[in-house]
């Protein structure tokens, strides 16, 4: 049987093509998935300001828990969300460890230098400032001038004051702390061979002025540790652990210096796994889905081979066989190729997720053979497993009737065929009603995609008798409006339900999962920005680049007319295992701020030893008003506050509200996002802009710019899970051109046949046409009715309104390029099909 395997792929090659396309583009999809995969969990972050120690201590950066199920116990642990700090006292054990010859303490805290106009000159995530003494670490050695040794003193990094354009004796303003001060520059300096640090804008301070600015009394962001030498580094490392045990810091060397740098890095990694696994399994089930669709056309289209064979005496075992071990020569080639290919979609990932924000740039992507090897074995799988199921009907035909069977299109599905299609639908009923109750994002999208993917399957197993349903209902339709071409279109359609069918699946499929990665975003998006704009009473806001300092809102209090000035900051936390987006803001007055639409309780008790709760939050953690709900911060720290409140609108403001003191003295960036002003009518715009001439960085925005700006974020955020999933939906539209091509290109003696007895080629074409209408149609129906209920599903558990919300240009957008591609693809190789003599093409071999 591998003989006639290997004699049928030389002879059948054309057949061949679409499920070697097919391979090969899922091989690429699993590999760059793969890649991303491996990348979260075994990613090297850089390391930059840590490389000159080859050990750095650090508070436990994740947090911990004991979980216990069906009699076991085990430890969880997950990344912090902010940076824990050390106790300073851990510098004095340090120092008395043998065998050290320095232990240099490390702050790290905000610090933006501006420019005239207020502009901070680097992003919010890559603009530090440190005391002096930690300029070993790197190393930073002076270019010119000296040390900072007085208040109101500091060193900048060779690129930053060239970008400053400032000398040494020069000044410049720095934002860090409560409020933007001028500094003179006193020296520059650089890391060896380099003017700063790839990933971070360096401005050194005296050592008071960067206890004072980091926030933290008592307390160090790190400790590096040198070696003195003639020491044995692994003595003095196990010297260093017994000096620290029960104090929870952790001892980095090596490569584990990087997360200690780069938290954010760190935390990246864990929803580099989560995007990655969710993003490599709905690739493998949508591959799988279309590569047994795309083995079952050419199964099909094989047919009278397939009967020849059973005739001739091949045993139902020997066709399986043969059909088998020519999928796994195919999906050996097509993965190998397709493996290599996905190198390149997984580089544009991986820079796509840098670009938005959603991946710091010293997390890098990991290549290795791993997700290649993974990626051939299971193209191979995926295609072997596709080539058994597509060919097992045509094997099982008994001898006497195979002939005839493979001319006559049964009008009825198998009894297997039925009730696994049946067993799908009820299946994507039951993720219907479990989506419904998932009002969470993490837990509804896995669900969510994993329900469009069940009702692909259902159609493809019920897709005959979906086919002749529809086209029953169009066939009329189309006859009317054309008595000759939908004549024949109606007809054709009616008597080949499979192949209809096997077009219908992917374009379906398609359409459905396009619509619903693109509305799942817009309908959560929606409900947030209207929660959002519905809550917020505020006449103005205050925004700038790297925060507005404490005492831009304080300036603003004094502006004759306004009345309440609310600070506001967001994170996240923890209350137990669950991870809740939060916002801090400042208590007094907030009611007239913001309205949350409380269900109990008031948001005007709101002080700094309480908590407003939403009723996701009040219902996953089982509190009200006045009970005490114990939290942890961003950074680690644990506190206890009490419920005052519980409101609606947590999906626009988050699911805890808390005291802006409280938020910013556990964040590593405490300024605030933005300042909501709120006074009389009186209060213009006017007076605001002139309080704010001593910060030219803080913008007014009024109520429309709010909005506009809440968009273009909401948009950001939201491109992150497009390119995710554009793959996916790329690979999608890949199938549906392949398998139209496959079924367009496979009936040439049929359009022969037509030409014989009469029919012309313009009427042919047009048939083509009005069928491909037909087809598109169907698919988009059945597509929309999928992605519909699957959104609304999806909408009742997320925002509690059984309305997703869908902007009609994007979803016909999305209609027209389906329908585009189905166009392309049937009339390009109609028209080579119609080339030549009708006489010489029916003469030629199926």
């Amino acid at each position: 049987m591998f003989f006639l395997a290997m004699r049928t792929l030389r002879a059948r090659k054309g057949g061949f093509i679409g499920a070697f396309v097919a391979l090969v583009c899922a091989a690429a999809l699993v590999t760059a998935c793969g890649a991303l995969l491996e990348t979260g969990l075994r990613g090297d972050i850089r390391i930059e300001r840590y490389a000159g120690t080859d050990t750095v201590v650090t508070a436990d950066q994740n947090l911990h828990w004991t979980k216990h199920k069906k009699g076991k116990t085990k430890v969880k642990s997950k990344p912090l969300t902010e940076r824990a700090w050390l106790d300073a006292a851990a510098v004095d054990k340090l120092r008395a460890v043998p065998g050290l010859e320095a232990v240099v303490p490390e702050l790290t805290f905000s610090a933006h230098v501006l420019t005239a106009g207020g502009r901070a000159l680097d992003t919010a995530d890559n603009a530090w400032g440190h005391a002096w003494e930690s300029a070993r670490l790197t190393p930073f050695t002076l270019r010119a001038g000296r040390a900072p040794t007085a208040a109101g003193e500091i060193v900048l990094d060779a690129d930053l004051a060239r970008r400053a354009s400032v000398e040494v004796g020069g000044t410049v303003t720095v934002q860090a702390g409560a409020a933007p001060g001028s500094f003179r520059v006193v020296g520059i300096a650089a890391p060896p061979g380099r003017d700063a640090l790839a990933r971070q804008a360096t401005v050194f301070f005296a050592d008071a002025d960067a206890r004072r600015l980091a926030g933290h009394p008592g307390q160090v962001a790190s400790v590096g540790l040198f070696t003195a030498p003639g020491a044995n580094p692994g003595t003095v490392r196990a010297a260093v652990r017994d000096a620290l045990a029960g104090t929870g810091a952790q001892v980095r060397t090596g490569t584990d210096r990087g997360p200690a740098e780069f938290p954010a890095a760190a935390k990246a990694r864990v929803t580099l796994v989560s995007l990655g696994g969710a993003l490599g399994g709905t690739s493998l089930l949508v591959a799988i889905l279309v590569v047994v669709g795309t083995f079952a056309l050419s199964i099909q289209q094989r047919r009278r081979e397939i009967a020849l064979l059973r005739a001739i005496g091949a045993t139902p075992r020997q066709i399986r066989r043969m059909v088998g071990r020519e999928a796994l020569v195919v999906g050996l080639i097509a993965g190998a190729l397709g493996a290599f290919a996905g190198l390149g979609p997984a580089r544009w990932l991986h820079g796509r997720f840098v670009a938005f924000g959603a991946l710091p740039d010293t997390l890098e992507l990991r290549l290795s053979p791993i997700p290649l090897i993974g990626a051939v074995l299971l193209t191979l799988l995926a295609a072997w497993t596709a080539a058994r199921v597509s060919v097992r009907r045509a094997s099982r035909v008994r001898p006497t009737e195979a002939l005839a069977d493979a001319a006559i299109e049964r009008p009825r599905l198998g009894v297997a065929r039925t009730i696994g299609g049946v067993a799908a639908a009820l299946g994507y009923v039951v993720l219907l009603l479990v989506l419904r109750t998932l009002d969470t994002e993490p837990k509804s999208t896995p669900v969510t995609f994993l329900t469009v993917i069940l009702a692909a399957v259902a159609t493809a197993l019920l897709g005959p008798l979906l086919a002749r349903a529809g086209v029953a209902v169009l066939g009329s339709v189309v006859g009317r409006l054309s008595p000759i071409s939908g004549f024949l279109a109606a007809r054709n359609a009616r008597a080949a339900a499979e192949r209809v069918a096997a077009v219908v699946t992917p374009l379906s499929l398609a359409v459905a999962m396009a619509s619903t990665i693109l509305f799942t975003q817009t309908t959560a998006s929606h409900a947030a920005g209207e929660q959002a704009k519905a809550g917020t009473s505020a006449s103005y806001t205050l925004v700038a680049g790297p925060g507005v300092p404490a005492a831009a809102a304080d300036a603003v209090r004094a502006v004759p007319g306004v009345e309440v000035v609310t600070e506001v900051l967001h994170s996240f936390v923890r209350a137990g295992q669950d991870k809740f987006p939060a916002q801090g803001v400042t208590p007094r007055g907030v009611e007239r701020a913001l309205d949350l639409k409380t269900r109990s309780g008031s948001l005007a008790a709101l002080t700094d030893t309480t908590v407003a709760v939403s009723e996701l939050a009040a219902k996953t953690k089982g509190v009200g008003v006045g009970d005490d709900l114990r939290i942890t911060m961003g950074d680690g720290v644990q506190v206890t506050l009490k419920v005052i409140a519980v409101y609606e609108r947590g999906l626009g403001f988050g699911d805890l509200t808390l005291p802006h003191a409280v938020m910013a003295a556990h964040v590593d960036r405490p300024a605030a996002e933005a300042v909501l002003v709120s006074g009389t009518t009186a209060v213009s715009r006017a007076p605001l802009q002139r309080a704010m001439g001593e910060f030219p960085g803080v913008r007014v925005l009024d109520r429309g710019e709010v909005e506009q700006a809440r968009r273009d974020q909401a948009g950001t955020q939201a491109q992150v899970n497009y390119v995710a999933m554009g793959l996916i939906i790329a690979f999608t539209g890949i199938a549906v051109v392949n398998t139209l091509v496959m079924a367009t290109s496979a009936r040439r003696r049929e359009f022969a046949l037509l030409q014989l007895v009469g029919t012309t080629r313009r009427q042919v074409l047009r048939m083509l046409r009005w069928e491909t209408g037909a087809v598109v149609l169907l698919a988009a129906v059945l597509g929309s009715a999928v992605a519909y209920a699957t959104l609304t599903a999806y909408s009742v558990g997320m925002t509690g309104s059984a309305s997703p919300y869908a902007p009609p240009v994007t979803y016909a957008a999305v209609l027209v390029a389906a329908g585009g591609l189905a166009f392309v693809a049937t009339v390009v190789p109609g028209r080579v099909a119609l080339r030549g003599n009708p006489a010489d093409t029916m003469g030629l071999r199926d």
